[in-house]
């Protein structure tokens, strides 16, 4: 199976560690969405999705690569790295998920898990979840990933 991801981590890396972690099990290549090959993306079985969240949303960055991105049947998987919980009805994946479908993807899961945070209001502090993504974090995002190189989890 060939798997790419990309992923936009700016602020600490934390999404690029979740994203390497999934890599590892997936044997994929990791990309930002301005190094991304679209022939390359054309031709991989598998692809992810994911970057901090900002403002309750996914970075601008990654949604706007995908809203470029043409039409196509292929596999996909959405993941977030967020300082804060997320909303159980109103899940930060949400919307990219909605997005990617549009485009023609079946989606095959989706991941977010905690992480370093210093946006505004936390730097006063030095920041929340100083030592996340952890081992366990990280151990949960390479779960993931096997469900996926082994056929796919349902949306969360």
């Amino acid at each position: 199976m060939k798997a790419v991801i990309v992923c936009t981590s700016v602020s600490h890396g934390n999404t690029r560690r979740v994203a390497d972690s999934m890599a590892q099990v997936l044997g994929a290549k990791v990309v930002s969405p301005e190094q991304a090959d679209l022939t390359e993306l054309a031709g991989a079985d598998l692809l992810g999705f994911g970057s901090g969240v900002f403002y309750s949303r996914l970075h601008p960055r990654l949604t706007d690569f995908v809203k470029a991105l043409p039409t196509r049947r292929g596999r996909a998987f959405v993941f977030a790295t967020s300082g804060l919980p997320e909303i159980p009805l109103a899940p930060f994946t949400r919307p990219l998920v909605q997005l990617l479908e549009g485009k023609g993807f079946e989606l095959d899961g989706s991941f977010s898990c905690r992480a370093f945070d210093t946006w505004t209001p936390f730097k006063l502090v030095g920041g929340i979840n100083k030592q996340r993504p952890n081992v366990g974090d990280l151990a949960a995002a390479r779960a993931f990933a096997g469900r996926l190189r082994d056929g796919g989890v349902p949306v969360s």
